[in-house]
């Protein structure tokens, strides 16, 4: 099947689609600013201070600027800085027209920090107009503008639809992320060094996820203009003694104090980041715990809701058979009837560890179909199960998978009605991995029935026809070399009432 082809989403494709639109229209509706500031300047104030007060109501976590005025291409000069009630925030001069101050990140020029409400002020200094000139200005700010709190970026970084590789666990120097220095001491790993790798691997996404902390947010959206092949996912790692999970999609602070009266159990923390509206993820859930890995394994007390987890962390540091695989943890919550997507990402703390390397970042690869390279597109692809793992980070090996019968067609994530005595096809198709072979898996194991298939081309579409019982089921497909080592997984396609 070429791949163009897995454009034709099935119905809950459809569904994804809807939620993207729904997502651009919420947008748009805080392109209506809250505040609007005009004028005109004239000579009589060249090289004068214009100060334009407003005011910020309580509650306010972020505030967003857009300026426009005329005349620019005749030499009038506006430069910008702003105030709140208290102190100086910043000073872009004349070369930033739209700027964000948020609690814990802001456009570089300006300082984050807590959005203090009351009075403040917008100034314009006058560095040049004309004696003849006058300059109309318009000053749209925005409160909480919501594409300023999912995304360092205000454009998708590519419009169209495809496969987007990403890896979504990764450490900097804002927690326990090091790296070496010019001097060759192990330091604190700035930001820049891990995109720096992530861009050589490839890579069109990360999650830059250091443990409960935000401060990496102001580093990424400064480094997000630079890297503009390289889409950076606001993420951080829950870290709490009973388990650890991503949160993936917002800047908001997420209270991660698990057993205070705020967070009495895992479910509030998980139902916290629904309603922030990002991704809770599980990560190496089957990892060790105790003092070995203090939390690291996924025991809550009481068990978490499975309905606010979105997705499993499967594959840990490229490790597919060892201890950091959490493929039983996830397989036990499809039996259960749930269907959290499985993504596999490097937890990746020494970014300068050669791209050869188990772990290094990208190791391995959550690949991801989405209709555009976006925040939003990516998390619903997430969301939407429309994901494999490739677990040696390669740059273009591809499974996509399509299921189909009298009832419909569906793809992976998808849902397919399949009654009694109903066949299945089953089209694979599997790009760069001649001499392997791919496998289909019913409920987790292989199937007698169905053996596996030593792929002939580097460009191949293997099929398989399969007879339902009329029963709850899931079918997968994996990617193995011949003497067994796992290279691709795919998420299920689900037959019948998940």
């Amino acid at each position: 099947m070429p791949i163009q082809k897995f454009v034709r989403f099935e119905q809950k494709s459809f569904f994804l689609l809807l939620i993207l639109a729904l997502a651009h229209v919420a947008f748009a509706a805080d392109d209506v600013p809250q505040v609007v500031l005009k004028g005109t300047v004239t000579y009589a104030q060249n090289h004068k201070f214009l100060e334009l007060p407003f005011d910020v109501p309580k509650g306010t976590h972020r505030i967003t600027v857009d300026i426009r005025y005329t005349d620019r291409d005749k030499e009038t000069v506006l430069n910008t800085e702003i105030f709140d009630p208290e102190r100086f925030r910043g000073n872009s001069g004349s070369n930033k027209s739209h700027f964000t101050i948020g609690e814990s990140d802001a456009t570089p020029s300006y300082l984050p920090g807590a959005i203090l409400p009351g009075k403040w002020k917008l100034v314009f200094a006058v560095s040049n107009i004309r004696s003849n000139m006058t300059s109309s200005y318009e000053a749209d700010i925005y409160f909480d503008k919501a594409s300023d709190d999912v995304s360092f970026t205000d454009k998708p970084l590519k419009a169209e639809a495809g496969w987007y590789r990403g890896d979504l666990h990764m450490h900097t120097g804002h927690s326990d992320g090091t790296c070496k220095s010019q001097s060759g001491h192990s330091v604190p790993c700035p930001v820049f060094v891990t995109a720096e790798a992530a861009a050589r691997r490839g890579l069109d996404f990360i999650g830059v996820s250091d443990h409960n902390t935000i401060s990496q947010y102001n580093s990424l959206r400064e480094l997000q203009p630079y890297f503009d092949q390289l889409l950076f996912i606001p993420a951080r790692e829950v870290t709490t003694i009973q388990g650890h999970a991503n949160f993936f999609g917002s800047m908001r602070f997420l209270n991660y104090q698990y057993g205070t009266s705020a967070v009495p159990d895992i479910t509030i923390l998980a139902k916290s980041a629904r309603e922030l509206g990002g991704i809770f993820s599980i990560n190496h859930a089957e990892a060790p715990g105790g003092e070995i890995c203090r939390g690291c394994r996924w025991e809550p007390d009481p068990p978490v809701d499975m309905h606010f987890v979105d997705a499993v962390e499967v594959f840990n540091n490229g490790n597919a058979r060892g201890t950091l695989s959490s493929r039983h943890f996830w397989e036990e919550q499809l039996r259960a009837g749930f269907r959290p997507t499985a993504i596999g990402d490097s937890d990746n703390h020494q970014p300068q560890r050669p791209l050869d390397q188990i772990g290094s970042i990208g190791s391995p690869t959550t690949v991801v179909h989405a209709p555009e390279l976006s925040v939003p597109a990516i998390l619903e692809g997430i969301r939407a199960g429309h994901v494999f793992v490739d677990l040696y980070g390669s740059r273009d090996r591809l499974l996509e998978i399509t299921a189909s019968d009298s009832h419909g067609t569906a793809q992976m994530g998808g849902l397919l009605t399949a009654n009694a005595g109903d066949t299945v096809k089953l089209a694979i198709h599997i790009v760069r991995c001649q001499g392997n072979q791919v496998r289909v898996l019913l409920d987790g194991q292989q199937m007698a029935s169905l053996a596996d298939e030593v792929l002939m081309h580097d460009d191949q579409t293997a099929e398989r026809t399969w007879q339902s019982d009329g029963k709850r089921h899931w079918l997968s497909v994996e990617v193995r070399d011949l003497d067994g080592a796992l290279y691709l997984l795919g998420n299920p396609v689900y037959i019948n009432n998940y």
